[in-house]
């Protein structure tokens, strides 16, 4: 009850603690507070952190900001859990200091106040470990001599003994925060860039279909352009019963492949590989390939099933049943999905299943997979994937999941909540300069920055958007190089994003035309174009700079056209800053305002700029500077700034 030290409103929290927020290695926490108390005694309030597994707790005083907040940071250098707390406190010997100095000032007789501060000191000292009792104990010993007054009063206005107050408080009666989590995870989850292919479309030779072999032949195209994870389709047997056909065709032609997401047959379930592809031999050979070449494979778990999955004769129990005794198969009505039956998540067995579930993750995990694109997960119960997420996370804390939903913003910040370490974003629909500007700060502003971490796509291989539709090369270099600078963790459904596949589903929606879901494709893996440069040079552009390895630190600046968005990135003393034109088929030009506050800049703006990629360079000397952006040449400047 003698606590008089209230705090509050601490932050980073998600609903109240319920959930941990996320980082990587050596990426800060900035936490702040209200810490308040009554009256006028010296308040004093520090962030305490340790990781979880940990007994000591590690410690940083807080800055008073004003009006009660306080703010403070720490930066996890281990991967796992974190716990912080902040706790606060009255202060009385930095009260008494504080006292005393201005009682000194006005020119008081101080020899009670020395006397109080003498005793101030050594229930000070008392609270701290002997060796560093030591500085206290001298100061206490020179207040405490009536024959030293002038000598005492001169030590306590020097900057050694207000150092001293400030390094070793006198803490009595905290008030603790409740205790929040941090997972900490490997630096991958921040920033990647991802690839998408379909390995029976990877064959070079027009009369076959693609393997697990044709994929080792792309492997070192891929690690060329720039790419760390390379993502497939399922890679399970197709189902045969209900098997779609040429774009989404209810019945399958002889030999149509149909859809990888309608997993399972006879030849197995999720925990098989296509014998089309290859043997599980030939898919572990492209693993290990692929991490040769600094990739990593991602795997798409899809937990649906064909109707013919071995899980439907062994575990009927887990399906839902119509009243005559037909398996009901998956629907978003109008939509019907006759190749795919969904799993009864409210089955009465239903621990059974979750465990199977968590099963199929592990036995991947054992292959060598270490990142999951998670398909469809809004349509999964989230306490499912709370549990899954958290109990592979146990036995393999550097495994990824990336959430493939796009749904109601509540979903989506749930899912993340849950333990998606990505997921997938809005940026596909964000056309302007106002929809892109309000996004991104919505993403890097608010507390969606603490646990969504956003994975740019400009395409899927179920999504074509409108603005792709007959869109040309400027449009496509245009939209990578957006996803790519906006976003640390970006990807592409890969060649027929390189072709410039423009062609819509004759339906209207964004749909391709002749989708590769239900087709083989065949491309020319030699493919050289605008967009195959655009795409290795922003990605070798972002490799080389730290500022496009976080999507947190953007800033947008001023621009006097609104066909033109400036943002800057800052990291580590690099400075990348961003021109785009959202004008795909026009130039436009105008007036770009530098942001000197954010840049440091006092009196006269002396900027160099190289575009990082045309090689050109520029030199700014106004606090505004004329842009001009030709999107048949480049449709973004990409500026890697230098003072002058």
């Amino acid at each position: 009850m003698r606590k008089r030290v209230i705090v509050e409103n601490v932050k980073p929290d998600i609903n109240s603690g319920r959930y941990f927020i996320k980082r990587v290695i050596n990426e800060a926490v900035d936490v702040e507070a209200a810490v308040l108390a009554d009256g006028h005694d010296a308040i004093r309030a520090s962030v305490q952190y340790k990781k979880a597994s940990g007994r000591k707790w590690n410690e940083v005083f807080m800055t008073a900001r004003g009006n009660d907040e306080w703010t403070a940071s720490f930066t996890p250098t281990e991967k796992g859990f974190y716990e912080y707390r902040v706790i606060g406190w009255i202060d009385h010997l930095l009260n008494w200091h504080r006292g005393f100095l201005k009682k000194e000032a006005v020119g008081q007789y101080l020899s009670v106040e020395l006397q109080e501060g003498e005793v101030l000191l050594r229930k000070t000292a008392a609270n701290y470990p002997k060796k560093d009792q030591s500085d206290l104990l001298r100061y206490a010993d020179l207040l405490g001599n009536t024959q030293a007054y002038k000598d005492a009063v001169a030590a306590v206005l020097t900057d050694e003994f207000a150092a001293l107050v400030h390094q070793f408080p006198l803490k009595e009666f905290i008030t603790e925060s409740n205790t929040f989590k941090v997972r900490v995870e490997r630096t991958k989850a921040l920033f990647s860039t991802w690839y998408e292919f379909f390995p029976r479309s990877a064959s070079q030779d027009p009369n076959r279909a693609g393997t697990f072999k044709d994929c080792e032949a792309l492997i070192p195209r891929v690690a060329e352009m720039g790419f760390d994870v390379l993502y497939f389709p399922p890679i399970h047997p197709v189902g045969k019963l209900n098997r779609k056909g040429k774009n989404n065709a209810v019945t399958a032609e002889p030999g149509e492949p149909g859809s990888p997401w309608a997993i399972g047959s006879d030849e197995g379930g999720h925990k098989s590989v296509s014998p089309e592809l290859g043997t599980m031999e030939d898919y572990e050979n492209v693993i290990q390939l692929a991490k040769e070449h600094g990739i990593e494979i991602a795997l798409d778990l899809a937990f649906q099933c064909a109707p013919d999955h071995p899980y439907v004769k062994e575990h009927p129990e887990w399906f839902i049943w119509r009243p005559d005794n037909t398996i009901m198969y998956a629907e978003n009505p109008p939509k019907k999905y006759q190749d795919i039956v969904p799993l009864n998540f409210e089955c009465d067995e239903w621990e059974s299943l979750w465990e199977e579930l968590k099963s199929v993750i592990i036995f991947w995990v054992e292959k060598g997979i270490n990142i999951f694109r998670v398909d469809n997960p809004h349509t999964k119960p989230i306490p499912f994937w709370e549990w899954a997420i958290a109990e592979v996370h146990k036995q393999y804390p550097d495994v990824l999941f990336l959430s493939e939903a796009f749904t109601r913003p509540k979903i989506m910040a749930s899912l993340a909540k849950a333990g998606f370490n990505q997921s997938y974003s809005y940026f596909t629909w964000r056309t302007s300069k106002h929809e892109m500007q309000e996004y991104l700060t919505e993403l890097t502003r608010t507390e969606s920055r603490e646990f969504f971490r956003p994975n740019f796509w400009p395409n899927t291989p179920d999504i074509l958007p409108y603005h792709l539709q007959g869109a040309s090369s400027n449009t496509f270099v245009q939209r990578v190089l957006m996803a790519a600078t906006l976003s640390s963790n970006y990807g592409l459904y890969g060649m027929a994003y390189e072709v410039m596949d423009n062609q819509g589903n004759t339906n209207g929606k964004e749909e391709y035309l002749d989708s590769e879901k239900y087709e083989v494709k065949h491309y020319n893996w030699n493919l050289r174009n605008r967009v195959t440069d655009a795409i290795a040079k922003i990605n070798q552009v972002r490799k080389a700079h730290p500022a496009l390895q976080s999507t947190w630190n953007i800033h947008f600046t001023g621009t006097d056209n609104d066909q033109l968005m400036s943002y800057v990135k800052i990291a580590d003393g690099d400075i990348v800053w961003c021109i785009a034109n959202f004008d795909a088929n026009h130039t436009q030009a105008g007036f770009v305002e530098v942001p000197k506050d954010l840049l440091g800049i006092e009196g006269s703006v002396n900027l160099r700029l190289h575009d990082l990629l045309t090689g050109q360079y520029f030199q700014w000397n106004n606090d505004w500077n004329y842009v001009q952006l030709n999107p048949d040449y480049y449709p973004l400047h990409v500026l890697h700034v230098e003072f002058l």
